[in-house]
Protein backbone atom coordinates (compact mmCIF):
# COMPACT_ATOMS: atom_id res chain seq x y z
CA UNK A 1 0.00 0.00 0.00
CA UNK A 2 1.23 3.44 -0.37
CA UNK A 3 2.12 5.79 2.25
CA UNK A 4 0.23 8.46 3.74
CA UNK A 5 0.53 11.39 5.98
CA UNK A 6 -0.51 10.91 9.13
CA UNK A 7 1.21 14.23 10.25
CA UNK A 8 4.15 16.09 10.15
CA UNK A 9 6.48 17.90 12.43
CA UNK A 10 8.33 20.46 10.36
CA UNK A 11 10.46 23.26 11.74
CA UNK A 12 10.63 26.14 9.01
CA UNK A 13 12.66 29.58 9.34
CA UNK A 14 10.62 31.78 10.43
CA UNK A 15 8.12 29.92 10.97
CA UNK A 16 5.78 31.43 14.57
CA UNK A 17 3.38 29.12 15.25
CA UNK A 18 2.15 25.46 14.32
CA UNK A 19 -1.83 24.88 14.53
CA UNK A 20 -3.16 21.22 13.67
CA UNK A 21 -6.71 21.25 12.37
CA UNK A 22 -9.08 17.71 11.82
CA UNK A 23 -6.81 17.16 8.10
CA UNK A 24 -4.31 19.99 7.95
CA UNK A 25 -1.37 20.66 9.64
CA UNK A 26 -0.46 24.67 9.80
CA UNK A 27 2.74 26.30 9.35
CA UNK A 28 1.98 29.56 10.68
CA UNK A 29 4.44 32.63 9.56
CA UNK A 30 3.81 36.75 10.17
CA UNK A 31 1.59 37.19 7.16
CA UNK A 32 1.48 33.54 5.37
CA UNK A 33 0.37 30.26 6.22
CA UNK A 34 1.72 27.21 5.04
CA UNK A 35 -0.69 24.24 5.00
CA UNK A 36 0.17 20.78 4.49
CA UNK A 37 -3.34 18.70 3.47
CA UNK A 38 -2.17 15.21 5.14
CA UNK A 39 -4.19 12.00 4.67
CA UNK A 40 -6.16 12.38 7.40
CA UNK A 41 -9.81 11.50 7.15
CA UNK A 42 -12.62 12.97 9.87
CA UNK A 43 -16.28 12.09 9.95
CA UNK A 44 -18.43 13.00 12.82
CA UNK A 45 -16.14 15.37 13.79
CA UNK A 46 -13.52 12.33 14.90
CA UNK A 47 -10.60 12.21 13.19
CA UNK A 48 -10.26 8.16 11.98
CA UNK A 49 -7.09 6.42 12.98
CA UNK A 50 -6.19 6.14 9.81
CA UNK A 51 -4.62 7.99 7.25
CA UNK A 52 -6.12 7.40 3.22
CA UNK A 53 -3.26 7.25 0.80
CA UNK A 54 -3.39 10.32 -2.02
CA UNK A 55 -6.89 11.93 -0.49
CA UNK A 56 -4.47 15.07 1.30
CA UNK A 57 -3.31 15.60 -2.90
CA UNK A 58 -6.93 15.24 -4.35
CA UNK A 59 -8.14 17.78 -1.76
CA UNK A 60 -5.39 20.31 -1.99
CA UNK A 61 -5.89 19.87 -6.01
CA UNK A 62 -9.70 19.61 -6.56
CA UNK A 63 -9.50 23.00 -4.25
CA UNK A 64 -6.43 24.63 -6.03
CA UNK A 65 -8.63 24.29 -9.29
CA UNK A 66 -11.93 25.53 -8.23
CA UNK A 67 -10.26 28.59 -5.80
CA UNK A 68 -8.48 29.53 -9.40
CA UNK A 69 -12.06 29.10 -10.89
CA UNK A 70 -13.81 31.40 -8.53
CA UNK A 71 -11.52 34.06 -8.00
CA UNK A 72 -13.54 36.42 -10.08
CA UNK A 73 -16.35 36.45 -7.90
CA UNK A 74 -14.32 36.76 -4.64
CA UNK A 75 -10.49 37.04 -4.33
CA UNK A 76 -8.78 34.33 -1.68
CA UNK A 77 -6.18 33.23 0.17
CA UNK A 78 -3.92 31.54 -2.21
CA UNK A 79 -0.28 32.54 -3.41
CA UNK A 80 1.33 29.12 -4.58
CA UNK A 81 1.35 25.62 -4.36
CA UNK A 82 4.30 24.46 -4.59
CA UNK A 83 4.05 20.87 -3.45
CA UNK A 84 0.53 18.48 -4.61
CA UNK A 85 -0.33 18.20 -0.65
CA UNK A 86 0.90 22.24 0.00
CA UNK A 87 -0.78 25.10 -0.19
CA UNK A 88 0.70 28.48 0.44
CA UNK A 89 -1.23 32.17 1.26
CA UNK A 90 -2.39 34.84 3.29
CA UNK A 91 -2.64 34.86 6.90
CA UNK A 92 -6.19 35.89 7.15
CA UNK A 93 -7.82 36.51 10.68
CA UNK A 94 -11.08 33.77 10.00
CA UNK A 95 -14.40 34.25 10.90
CA UNK A 96 -16.01 32.35 12.94
CA UNK A 97 -18.59 30.57 11.38
CA UNK A 98 -18.81 28.28 8.42
CA UNK A 99 -20.98 29.58 5.33
CA UNK A 100 -22.78 25.89 4.64
CA UNK A 101 -25.33 26.17 1.30
CA UNK A 102 -27.79 23.05 0.45
CA UNK A 103 -29.49 22.99 -2.83
CA UNK A 104 -31.03 19.70 -1.51
CA UNK A 105 -32.72 18.16 1.75
CA UNK A 106 -30.11 15.94 2.19
CA UNK A 107 -27.17 14.41 4.98
CA UNK A 108 -27.79 16.47 8.03
CA UNK A 109 -30.54 18.50 7.14
CA UNK A 110 -32.40 15.15 6.15
CA UNK A 111 -31.61 13.82 9.36
CA UNK A 112 -33.29 16.85 11.08
CA UNK A 113 -36.08 16.80 9.02
CA UNK A 114 -36.67 13.05 9.49
CA UNK A 115 -36.46 14.02 13.40
CA UNK A 116 -39.33 16.21 12.71
CA UNK A 117 -37.64 19.64 12.76
CA UNK A 118 -38.71 22.13 9.81
CA UNK A 119 -36.58 24.51 11.08
CA UNK A 120 -32.51 24.10 10.24
CA UNK A 121 -30.60 27.18 11.28
CA UNK A 122 -33.44 29.57 11.65
CA UNK A 123 -34.43 28.38 8.03
CA UNK A 124 -37.86 27.08 6.81
CA UNK A 125 -37.75 23.82 5.39
CA UNK A 126 -40.82 23.46 3.40
CA UNK A 127 -43.56 20.38 4.31
CA UNK A 128 -44.06 17.61 1.66
CA UNK A 129 -40.26 17.00 0.92
CA UNK A 130 -38.78 13.97 0.36
CA UNK A 131 -34.87 12.75 1.11
CA UNK A 132 -32.48 14.53 -1.55
CA UNK A 133 -35.50 17.06 -3.21
CA UNK A 134 -34.38 20.32 -4.48
CA UNK A 135 -35.23 23.01 -2.00
CA UNK A 136 -37.12 25.94 -3.91
CA UNK A 137 -33.58 27.93 -3.31
CA UNK A 138 -30.83 26.92 -1.62
CA UNK A 139 -30.60 27.52 1.91
CA UNK A 140 -27.58 28.79 4.23
CA UNK A 141 -27.45 27.23 7.59
CA UNK A 142 -24.29 28.35 9.05
CA UNK A 143 -22.33 26.74 11.49
CA UNK A 144 -19.75 27.53 14.13
CA UNK A 145 -16.07 26.99 13.73
CA UNK A 146 -15.42 24.74 16.65
CA UNK A 147 -11.53 24.57 17.53
CA UNK A 148 -9.22 22.21 18.92
CA UNK A 149 -11.67 18.92 17.74
CA UNK A 150 -14.83 20.01 19.40
CA UNK A 151 -18.17 20.11 17.36
CA UNK A 152 -19.15 22.76 14.75
CA UNK A 153 -22.94 23.62 16.33
CA UNK A 154 -25.74 24.79 14.22
CA UNK A 155 -26.69 28.52 14.61
CA UNK A 156 -28.96 30.72 13.03
CA UNK A 157 -28.05 34.08 10.93
CA UNK A 158 -30.17 36.33 13.86
CA UNK A 159 -28.15 34.43 16.61
CA UNK A 160 -24.79 35.40 14.59
CA UNK A 161 -25.73 39.09 14.18
CA UNK A 162 -27.31 39.06 17.77
CA UNK A 163 -24.38 37.86 19.41
CA UNK A 164 -21.40 40.13 17.05
CA UNK A 165 -19.59 36.84 15.86
CA UNK A 166 -19.96 38.84 12.48
CA UNK A 167 -21.13 42.38 11.90
CA UNK A 168 -24.29 42.93 9.63
CA UNK A 169 -22.51 44.54 7.52
CA UNK A 170 -19.35 41.75 6.91
CA UNK A 171 -22.35 38.79 7.12
CA UNK A 172 -24.29 40.18 4.13
CA UNK A 173 -21.27 40.29 2.18
CA UNK A 174 -20.36 36.81 3.35
CA UNK A 175 -23.81 35.48 2.03
CA UNK A 176 -23.68 37.01 -1.28
CA UNK A 177 -20.44 35.69 -1.94
CA UNK A 178 -21.40 32.30 -0.59
CA UNK A 179 -24.56 31.97 -2.88
CA UNK A 180 -22.60 33.55 -6.08
CA UNK A 181 -19.62 30.62 -5.03
CA UNK A 182 -22.26 27.88 -4.69
CA UNK A 183 -23.92 29.01 -8.50
CA UNK A 184 -20.29 28.64 -10.05
CA UNK A 185 -19.38 25.33 -8.37
CA UNK A 186 -23.18 24.29 -9.33
CA UNK A 187 -22.12 24.95 -12.79
CA UNK A 188 -19.24 23.38 -13.12
CA UNK A 189 -20.45 20.23 -11.43
CA UNK A 190 -23.35 20.08 -14.03
CA UNK A 191 -20.77 20.40 -17.17
CA UNK A 192 -19.20 16.99 -15.79
CA UNK A 193 -22.42 15.45 -15.46
CA UNK A 194 -22.91 15.97 -11.43
CA UNK A 195 -25.04 17.72 -9.37
CA UNK A 196 -23.42 20.20 -6.03
CA UNK A 197 -25.67 19.51 -3.48
CA UNK A 198 -24.46 20.92 -0.56
CA UNK A 199 -21.36 22.73 0.46
CA UNK A 200 -19.41 24.57 3.06
CA UNK A 201 -17.07 27.84 2.68
CA UNK A 202 -14.98 29.66 5.04
CA UNK A 203 -14.22 33.30 4.96
CA UNK A 204 -11.10 35.82 6.25
CA UNK A 205 -10.30 39.19 6.77
CA UNK A 206 -6.41 40.27 5.72
CA UNK A 207 -6.43 43.92 6.34
CA UNK A 208 -10.13 44.80 5.44
CA UNK A 209 -10.51 42.90 2.51
CA UNK A 210 -12.76 39.39 3.15
CA UNK A 211 -11.12 36.59 1.10
CA UNK A 212 -12.01 33.09 0.47
CA UNK A 213 -10.14 30.63 2.36
CA UNK A 214 -9.64 26.83 3.44
CA UNK A 215 -10.70 24.34 0.28
CA UNK A 216 -13.53 24.43 -1.42
CA UNK A 217 -15.48 22.00 -3.42
CA UNK A 218 -14.11 19.29 -2.71
CA UNK A 219 -15.64 15.83 -1.04
CA UNK A 220 -14.92 16.49 2.53
CA UNK A 221 -16.19 20.20 2.30
CA UNK A 222 -19.38 19.43 -0.12
CA UNK A 223 -21.59 16.30 -1.82
CA UNK A 224 -21.98 15.32 -5.08
CA UNK A 225 -24.62 13.35 -7.02
CA UNK A 226 -24.43 11.93 -10.59
CA UNK A 227 -26.72 13.98 -12.44
CA UNK A 228 -27.67 10.65 -14.56
CA UNK A 229 -30.81 8.65 -12.80
CA UNK A 230 -30.98 11.23 -10.27
CA UNK A 231 -34.65 12.40 -11.55
CA UNK A 232 -35.57 8.15 -11.97
CA UNK A 233 -34.01 7.45 -8.54
CA UNK A 234 -36.33 10.44 -6.71
CA UNK A 235 -39.54 9.23 -8.36
CA UNK A 236 -38.95 5.69 -7.46
CA UNK A 237 -37.98 6.79 -3.86
CA UNK A 238 -34.23 5.38 -4.51
CA UNK A 239 -30.71 6.41 -2.70
CA UNK A 240 -28.94 8.65 -4.98
CA UNK A 241 -25.08 7.71 -6.29
CA UNK A 242 -23.21 10.40 -4.40
CA UNK A 243 -19.36 11.14 -5.11
CA UNK A 244 -18.94 12.43 -0.88
CA UNK A 245 -17.68 11.58 2.32
CA UNK A 246 -21.30 10.38 2.80
CA UNK A 247 -19.89 6.67 2.08
CA UNK A 248 -17.88 7.16 4.97
CA UNK A 249 -20.36 8.11 7.23
CA UNK A 250 -22.52 5.46 6.19
CA UNK A 251 -20.07 2.80 6.66
CA UNK A 252 -19.58 3.92 10.50
CA UNK A 253 -22.88 3.78 11.05
CA UNK A 254 -23.07 0.43 10.08
CA UNK A 255 -20.29 -0.30 12.04
CA UNK A 256 -21.82 1.35 15.29
CA UNK A 257 -20.20 5.00 15.28
CA UNK A 258 -21.91 8.62 15.15
CA UNK A 259 -19.24 10.11 17.35
CA UNK A 260 -21.14 9.58 20.13
CA UNK A 261 -20.15 9.28 23.99
CA UNK A 262 -18.87 6.05 24.90
CA UNK A 263 -18.84 4.59 21.11
CA UNK A 264 -16.01 3.55 19.32
CA UNK A 265 -14.58 3.68 16.17
CA UNK A 266 -14.57 0.40 14.02
CA UNK A 267 -11.32 -1.28 13.04
CA UNK A 268 -10.34 0.29 9.12
CA UNK A 269 -8.95 -2.96 7.22
CA UNK A 270 -6.27 -2.25 4.24
CA UNK A 271 -9.36 -2.93 2.03
CA UNK A 272 -11.77 -0.07 3.77
CA UNK A 273 -8.66 1.93 3.61
CA UNK A 274 -7.75 1.30 -0.16
CA UNK A 275 -11.83 1.52 -1.52
CA UNK A 276 -11.90 4.64 0.74
CA UNK A 277 -8.47 6.58 -1.47
CA UNK A 278 -10.20 5.19 -4.54
CA UNK A 279 -13.31 6.98 -4.01
CA UNK A 280 -11.10 10.16 -3.13
CA UNK A 281 -9.62 9.56 -6.49
CA UNK A 282 -12.75 8.64 -8.46
CA UNK A 283 -14.42 12.35 -7.39
CA UNK A 284 -11.08 14.03 -8.74
CA UNK A 285 -11.26 12.37 -12.06
CA UNK A 286 -15.00 13.20 -12.08
CA UNK A 287 -15.47 17.03 -11.09
CA UNK A 288 -12.32 17.80 -12.93
CA UNK A 289 -12.16 16.06 -16.29
CA UNK A 290 -8.49 15.24 -15.29
CA UNK A 291 -6.60 12.40 -15.03
CA UNK A 292 -4.90 11.91 -11.42
CA UNK A 293 -1.35 11.39 -11.36
CA UNK A 294 -0.33 10.02 -7.96
CA UNK A 295 2.55 11.99 -6.61
CA UNK A 296 5.49 9.61 -5.36
CA UNK A 297 5.48 8.42 -1.37
CA UNK A 298 8.52 7.12 -0.92
CA UNK A 299 9.86 10.05 0.65
CA UNK A 300 6.63 11.55 1.27
CA UNK A 301 7.80 14.27 3.94
CA UNK A 302 10.57 14.83 2.69
CA UNK A 303 8.98 16.31 -0.80
CA UNK A 304 6.84 18.19 1.10
CA UNK A 305 9.83 19.66 3.53
CA UNK A 306 11.74 20.19 0.73
CA UNK A 307 9.11 21.84 -1.53
CA UNK A 308 7.97 24.23 1.36
CA UNK A 309 12.09 25.09 1.75
CA UNK A 310 12.69 25.88 -1.64
CA UNK A 311 9.49 28.35 -2.02
CA UNK A 312 10.64 29.98 1.60
CA UNK A 313 14.03 30.87 0.08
Amino acid sequence: MSQAIKETHFSFPGQQGFYKGKVRDVYIFEKELVVVASDRISAFDVVLPRPIPFKGQVLNQIASKFLAATSDIVPNWVSATPDPNVTIGKRCEPFKVEMVIRGYMSGHAAREYKAGKRLLCGVPMPEGMKENDAFPTPIITPTTKAMDGAHDEDISREDILAKGIVTPEDYAVLEKYTRALFQRGQEMAQEMGLILVDTKYEFGKFGDEIYLIDEIHTPDSSRYFYADGYEENQAQGLPQKQLSKEFVRQWLIANGFQGKEGQTVPEMSDEIVESISDRYIELFEKITGEKFQKAATDQLENRIEQAVLSYLS
